[in-house]
């Protein structure tokens, strides 16, 4: 029963990293497609070239706060008392290095697996924005410097 009970949390939180993730990395891209497209019919590269760095800021502190949105799970579920280590060993699963021991108490020992698995798809997930993101870029960057053809590199 117990494991019943850890897996149901595990996998509440992980919809709940996952929808935010979502939403939040939709937003940043919808934004910078916005914007990006607008410049470039404008031809100001720069400025393109500033909502690209932009919206990977805003990329890594969606991170953060997926990472936060863990601790508080942890906390919240009285699992660990010091939140500061809480942050610690769910940054440390999330990002899937490992470089805070487990310390969690018997009974909750899988959820760390769920914090590494919303780590992976969110990053993986992040990694497909960001494939386009670069493409936009690489588009303004031959613009601006006079290369027409943009299939060439």
């Amino acid at each position: 029963m117990p494991l019943i009970v850890e897996v149901f949390f595990g996998i509440l939180g992980l919809i709940l990293v996952l929808m935010y993730h979502g939403v939040a990395i939709n937003h940043i891209i919808m934004r910078f497609e916005k914007q990006a497209n607008k410049h470039l019919r404008l031809g100001r590269y720069n400025y393109v070239f500033m909502h690209f760095y932009a919206s990977f800021f805003f990329i890594a502190l969606m991170h953060i706060c997926e990472i936060i949105i863990w601790c508080f799970f942890i906390t919240g579920l009285g699992l660990m008392d010091d939140s500061v280590h809480a942050l610690l060993f769910a940054g440390s699963c999330y990002t899937t290095v490992g470089f805070v021991p487990d310390t969690l108490p018997m009974g909750w020992k899988s959820l760390a697996f769920f914090i590494s698995f919303s780590g992976l798809f969110c990053l993986a997930w992040t990694t497909s924005v960001m494939i386009g993101m670069t493409n936009t870029y690489k588009n303004a960057w031959n613009l601006k410097y006079g290369q027409k053809d943009l299939s060439s590199s």
